[in-house]
């Protein structure tokens, strides 16, 4: 009865697996326009999307959250190429987060100051189940979320270490409450 009960356990976090690995994030629509955009640092690509999302107009500002403290717009500047105007006026750099959760903190506290009511969320789409998960418990439906996710192509223990963190995240809000 206990080897049965155990291989259903593994047959589901199995296909949990399977399910979680053919639903990673996508791209938003492009004609998606929302207050602000927050871009969450760590994978190429992230901060580059952000940007062109902004430049194109469909946001007011954004906020790159997990950015380090020595870094600077200018330093980005430099690194992307250009856009210095757009930063000046449009980006705002959050080094208060360390991890996921804390980039969700982060973000309700720079929505609310600045009264958005929408937001896009860019992270890459390997990641953006968790954060997804983490923002809509951050922000507590006071604000509209857009999920637009940066294509990478994961491999699989990227996945694998990326589920069980995501499993294990959700354990830990259910053992708490």
């Amino acid at each position: 009865m206990i080897a049965r009960f155990l291989s259903l356990v593994l047959l589901l976090y199995a296909l949990g697996f399977v399910l979680f690995s053919v639903t990673i994030g996508r791209p938003a629509a492009a004609e998606v326009r929302t207050d602000a955009i927050i871009v969450i640092t760590g994978a190429s690509g992230r901060i580059e999307h952000g940007v062109d999302v902004l430049a194109d107009g469909k946001a007011k500002r954004m906020l790159i959250s997990g950015a380090d403290p020595v870094v600077t717009k200018d330093d980005l500047v430099e690194r992307l190429g250009g856009h210095r105007r757009l930063f000046r006026c449009c980006v705002d750099l959050g080094s208060e987060s360390v991890d996921t959760r804390s980039n969700a903190e982060e973000a309700q506290r720079w929505l609310a100051r600045h009264n958005y009511k929408s937001v896009r969320l860019v992270t890459s789409d390997w990641h953006m189940h968790r954060a997804g998960y983490e923002f809509a418990r951050a922000l507590d439906g006071k604000y509209e979320i857009v999920r637009d996710s940066v294509r990478s192509e994961p491999g699989f223990s990227l996945l694998f270490g990326e589920y069980n963190k995501y499993l294990l995240r959700r354990a830990a809000v259910l053992l708490d409450a």
